[in-house]
């Protein structure tokens, strides 16, 4: 997804990340180094100014937080405006409570049946993205209904049908009838007895200078008065998406955009900038052809993604939700390679609190790595560590040195383990003092920052 876009971002922050000195052309080739990256992605030439002008600026104008570097601090700047410009841009950020919108949620009436009525222009995958959000929205527990109403596109009804089979989602249309606003009646009256919570709506594919279908669309909205709007775009068009969103933004009150065929496109960035520019959400981006290629947006991961940094946010947020008490006297022994088990076992406890699988997906550097069953087998190690450090005396957790096998054996009795498994916790825990003695730099400071002992 956006390979070229990700590339070129990636390069650009190999500069930064490998500069002994941070000074003004440093930043001015970062900058110079960007713009070609976003408008390649085919991202408003205003925006793609306005981003780096902003970066510049804080770049050279702005003191890193206590504790933070030069470098760091100017990648927390990028990843910020890179997030503004792919989640909300231009005038629409001054009208947008970001705490209410910045997690995309979709809210959904549990009193009632909800409606989503999705529009889109013709070849945007309008009927195809219905089955994939169908199925995203039953594996979060909804049932799903679904109305063809789309008389316009030969054999529209039947693909919708063909589709939303592979879900068993049921779907109501009349083949023949091209009366769109007789149909969604017709439909809404058949799913009134059904046991569905959610009835999603298809509709004929239109253009911004369509004017009947636009005021079609109009009537409907009124009938179904739906609680949930979704335009479906295509991601191919890069930031001509902008007029497109703004047009049925302006007739039916989008609550929220779908963008498609972003595997591959390299002005997917265009179309993602150009969307939320119109004020409403990004909520969700086809990443492929199966059923299964649709995923809810974020703009923080997104671009976390991008950069090949994880999510930052989240883990920031994760650590600061739990109040992480700094440990000087800790971090020093951390830093120093003096750290006792109790210090280990520290660092477990707060990784638990975070979920040790969070905190590895949304490390820089790590989350590229690390796979799914390598997270399992740390996770049940990390389990079985805690219950063996609690089972050691007090002499034992400042100086595991004195362990011997009879302590093994105690040890091993007392937390349900195998003695192998007090063995592998031992010699983990002497790996990582020698680790931390030998990564005496900036690096793994900003590590332990993030675990609240910096």
């Amino acid at each position: 997804m956006l390979d070229s876009l990700k590339d070129n971002l990636r390069l650009a922050l190999k500069k930064i990340v490998g500069a002994s000195d941070i000074n003004e052309e440093l930043i001015n080739e970062l900058c110079k180094d960007l713009q070609r990256a976003l408008l390649a992605a085919d991202v408003n030439v205003r925006l793609v100014l306005e981003i780096t002008k902003n970066l510049k600026e804080r770049s050279l104008k702005e003191t890193p937080p206590k504790g933070l570097s030069k470098k760091d601090h100017i990648i927390t700047i990028l990843y910020g405006e890179l997030s503004k410009l792919l989640g909300y841009s231009g005038e629409a950020i001054k009208t947008i409570d970001r705490k209410k919108t910045d997690e995309n949620l979709i809210n959904f009436n549990s009193d009632k049946k909800n409606t989503i009525l999705m529009l889109g222009i013709q070849g945007s995958g309008k009927t195809t993205v219905i089955a994939k959000l169908a199925r995203w929205l039953s594996k979060h527990g909804y049932r799903i209904g679904v109305i063809g109403a789309d008389t316009w596109r030969p054999g529209a009804l039947t693909q919708l049908k063909m589709n939303c089979s592979k879900i068993n989602a049921q779907v109501y249309g009349e083949e023949g009838n091209k009366d769109a606003l007789e149909i969604v009646k017709n439909g809404m009256g058949f799913f009134k007895d059904q046991p569905v919570d959610i009835i999603i709506i298809d509709t004929a594919g239109r253009h911004k200078e369509e004017q009947g279908l636009l005021e079609e669309m109009r009537t409907m909205y009124s009938i179904v008065i739906p609680d949930q709007v979704f335009l479906v775009i295509d991601g191919t068009i890069g930031q001509q998406a902008y007029n497109q969103a703004k047009i049925f933004h302006e007739n039916a009150k989008i609550s929220g955009i779908i963008i498609t065929k972003l595997d591959g496109t390299a002005k997917g960035g265009g179309a993602i900038a150009a969307s939320s520019a119109t004020g409403a959400k990004v909520l969700f981006i086809g990443t492929g052809e199966r059923i299964d290629d649709l995923e809810q947006f974020s703009p923080t991961s997104f671009v976390g993604r991008l950069l090949g940094m994880g999510d930052i946010k989240a883990l920031l947020e994760m650590a600061r939700n739990l109040e992480i008490q700094s440990d000087e006297n800790q971090a020093k022994r951390l830093m120093s390679g003096k750290m006792t088990i109790e210090d280990f076992y520290a660092q477990m406890e707060n990784m638990g609190k975070m979920g040790f699988r969070n905190v590895i997906e949304n490390l820089p550097g790590l989350s590229n790595f690390v796979k799914d069953d390598h997270l399992d087998v740390l996770q049940q190690k990390m389990e079985k560590w805690r219950f063996i450090i609690q089972s050691f005396t007090n002499d034992e957790k400042k100086n595991p040195d004195i362990i011997n096998e009879a302590r093994r054996k105690r040890i091993a009795r007392g937390s349900g383990v195998m003695e192998h498994d007090v063995k592998d916790l031992i010699k983990q825990y002497n790996n990582s003092k020698t680790m931390m003695k030998q990564a005496k730099g900036r690096q793994m400071q900003g590590l332990l920052r993030r675990f609240g002992l910096g």
